[in-house]
């Protein structure tokens, strides 16, 4: 697939902020009236500062449903852009963007999926995945995400009902540092381990 590009600076409004667990923020952005962004899932954008820095995110929203994007953004103790999510960002704020841009995303295939993300990894890993459904494809797809934490698991809930309704989806969240969450029966270690004691022939 071509990459579809939208190279272009474009102005964005922050239309909602809402914390997802401590460190994350779910971060939507409203586009213009009448603009979209065309992307595959799986795709990011970069945000631009005035300094002329800028902080890449990959967009979690499904390519059919892009009136909005969604970012999903960690905070980082003195981290230039995710300070100012946390503690300085407004609804209403303009924020400036390049993208998307990255050639992780969907392809077209009847092969098994296997989809791994560690943290916030989770927000293209969730584009694909609305996305997928929204093409009705039965491609079996298998959902790796590890944290350190439940808590890092931010929308566990989402995953845990995607794979409880579709037959071809398979959640194993994998928690590094399981001690930390009491009751914790599921999968622990390093998360790309347990793909590979799963899968260890990744033909």
């Amino acid at each position: 697939l071509a990459d579809p590009g939208f190279r272009t600076d474009s102005a964005v409004r922050v239309a909602k902020l809402e914390k997802l667990s401590h460190d994350v923020m779910r971060v939507t952005l409203q586009l213009p009236a009448n603009d979209t962004v065309q992307f595959h899932a799986g795709q990011y954008i970069d945000i631009l500062l005035k300094d002329g820095k800028r902080r890449s995110f990959s967009i979690a929203n499904p390519p059919h449903d892009a009136a909005t994007i969604e970012l999903h953004v960690r905070h980082v103790a003195g981290g230039l852009f995710t300070e100012q999510v946390f503690g300085r960002m407004k609804v209403r704020d303009i924020l400036r963007f390049n993208g998307p841009h990255g050639s992780f995303y969907l392809r077209e295939s009847n092969k098994p999926m296997i989809l791994l993300a560690g943290g916030t990894g989770f927000a293209p890993i969730k584009s694909i995945v609305l996305e997928t459904l929204h093409l009705e494809l039965q491609r079996p797809m298998h959902i790796y995400w590890g944290a350190r934490d439940r808590a890092g698991l931010y929308q566990f809930e989402v995953a845990e009902a995607w794979a409880a309704q579709y037959p071809h989806i398979k959640f194993v969240p994998v928690l590094s540092e399981p001690e930390t969450t009491p009751g914790w029966t599921g999968r622990c270690g390093l998360v790309h381990e347990a793909v590979l004691a799963d899968f260890p022939d990744l033909s």
